[in-house]
């Protein structure tokens, strides 16, 4: 079923829809409503679609992880800085270019919504890349938005406390050993945030000590933060080592599972946390546009229109888009993103207009990262900066440039209150209420051991496993695609009756306690299956 959007009442007025709410997406909608304002007509709408209704200001992201900032404060409603615009919080699911029409859904529900254009903006940015490693969409943990670092704050504050009271020395060291993946911005001010919190929270539990604690950092290249200058990289190594973080250079990681991470060359590093900043990739919509693509971002001409079809403009992470002054693409930073979304609405009015457009130019301003223990480095109009001076200015650089002032105020009065109070340690529980999801195994891993309590229930997807007995852990069976296991403990309440081992690698769907529970009470049929299941295979609980 498609529903016409509200966009399409006013079918005089010339209709611009943006896809995305990032700082390109914003931007562009700022200006496009400062130069709309100006003109007496009212012949052109603005509309845009994005999943929430708030847009996230990135660069202090990692302060939400250690409670330095409030989710609230990195996170701004789009109608209040769009107040002109009809705003659709839905997800998109197809771009018709040929009816000159986006279809949108909420939910990715059944209902479809269809918006129609004139000019149409992509600004859908990037997704993460997290299927190129085995085990990390299961097991990793994302770092793009508020609620990722969120439940990233609380996972760590809920390793913290089992750590405190665990007896068991290898799943005690799993518990303290945080990995971040990717030595990028991200990656780098994430584990800095990450080291600062947790070294700072540990102090609050008498039964762990500062050296108890392993902060990784895997880095596939030859040195970190590559945008910078060698001497500012060095730097921001040496600092980061000082604060007791092991940094591993050429490190790739291929596999994740719920007790490791698996690096090229099959070493594993134990470990309960993986935080992936590994770069993005196109989403399914943007790869199905029938477009020009240079490593799989759109490409747009100088005035950041697509050249193929008339009035369909790019920009963003996800646009491909030549700097004048380098001859190189630009970055994907908010930098650019905002400059770009600027130059972009103008250019769409001037289009609407019929009056000449103006190429997208902008010289890097600079670039900056935060190193924790409140250090940072970075270049600022040419001009290396480092230590305290640099963290400060860090600072004031994105609080100037946030949007509103009664957010500057929130935040800098966030700022002066994490001086003077200690460091917040309440851990609320985010997980998910669904009681399905995927696990990732590698060869000869554990699924679980003969006498281990019964929590959920395991269906094999790919992959083969071995079903162990005894204290001599022989094998009596093989598990493969299709098969389940793990019932009879949660069916009768009792340990499990033997061990699983992992022949290959595997993929298995798990069913809750809970859910297990409520479906094998309540749906004869099922328990008449499991029941069976059983009564010809009584090795597996």
């Amino acid at each position: 079923m498609v529903e016409t959007g509200v966009a399409a009442a006013v079918n005089s007025k010339t209709r611009i829809l943006i896809l995305g709410g990032g700082f390109g997406g914003i931007y562009t909608a700022m200006e496009l409503s400062k130069s709309i304002a100006r003109r007496s007509s009212g012949d052109v709408e603005i509309s845009m679609v994005n999943k929430e209704n708030y847009t996230v200001y990135t660069p202090m992201l990692g302060e939400v992880i250690s409670g330095s900032l409030s989710p609230l404060d990195v996170s701004i409603a789009i109608r209040d800085l769009c107040p002109h615009i009809n705003l659709f919080v839905q997800g998109v699911e197809h771009i018709d270019f040929d009816r000159k029409a986006v279809i949108t859904s909420v939910n990715s529900s059944s209902v479809k919504n269809e918006i129609p254009y004139d000019h149409l903006v992509l600004a859908l940015g990037l997704e993460d890349n997290f299927s190129i490693v085995r085990g990390l969409s299961d097991h990793g943990f994302h770092f793009k938005n508020v609620a990722d670092a969120l439940i990233l704050r609380y996972h760590i504050i809920a390793m913290l406390e089992q750590a405190d009271t665990e007896k068991d020395t290898a799943k005690r060291r799993k518990m303290l050993t945080f990995v971040v993946a990717g030595g990028g911005f991200s990656g780098v001010e994430a584990i800095g945030e990450m080291n600062d919190y947790v070294r700072g929270a540990a102090r609050r539990y008498n039964n762990i000590n500062d050296d108890d604690i392993k902060m990784i950092l895997l880095h596939g290249y030859e040195r970190i933060l590559p945008e910078f200058p060698p001497s500012l990289s060095d730097y921001a190594y040496n600092i980061l080592k000082k604060n007791k973080i092991d940094i591993r250079l050429n490190v790739f990681i291929e596999a994740v599972t719920d007790d490791g991470a698996v690096l090229k060359g099959s070493t594993v590093i134990p470990t309960k946390t993986v935080v992936a900043t590994i770069g993005g990739a196109p989403g399914a919509v943007l790869k199905a546009l029938p477009l020009k693509k240079e490593r799989g971002r759109i490409i747009v001409n100088q005035y950041l229109a697509v050249s193929e079809l008339p009035n369909i403009w790019a920009i963003g992470d996800c646009a491909y888009i030549m700097d004048n002054n380098t001859n190189k693409p630009c970055p994907p930073t908010a930098q650019f993103a905002v400059r770009e979304g600027k130059r972009l609405a103008h250019n769409i009015i001037a289009e609407i207009d019929n009056r000449p457009k103006q190429p997208f130019s902008f010289k890097d301003l600079g670039m900056m990262s935060a190193l924790g223990h409140h250090s940072a480095a970075g270049v600022v109009l040419g001009i290396k900066v480092s230590g305290l001076l640099g963290w400060m200015m860090w600072r004031f650089v994105y609080w100037s440039k946030l949007p509103g002032t009664v957010r500057k105020i929130r935040v800098a009065f966030d700022w002066i209150l994490d001086f003077v109070v200690p460091l917040d340690i309440v851990n609320i529980n985010l997980d998910p209420t669904e009681n399905i999801s995927k696990m990732h195994f590698e060869p000869g891993e554990i699924i679980f051991s003969e006498g281990d309590p019964g929590d959920k229930v395991f269906v094999i997807l790919s992959g083969d496993a071995e079903v162990l007995k005894g204290t001599a852990q022989n094998p009596v069976g093989i598990l493969t695609i299709g098969d389940c296991f793990g019932e009879g403990a949660l069916m009768y309440d009792k340990p499990r009756s033997a061990s699983v081992r992992t022949v290959t690698a595997v993929d298995v769907l798990t069913v809750e306690r809970k859910a297990f529970k409520a479906l094998f009470t309540n749906v004869p049929v099922l328990r008449e299956a499991f029941e069976s299941i059983i009564y010809k295979r009584k090795d597996i609980a």
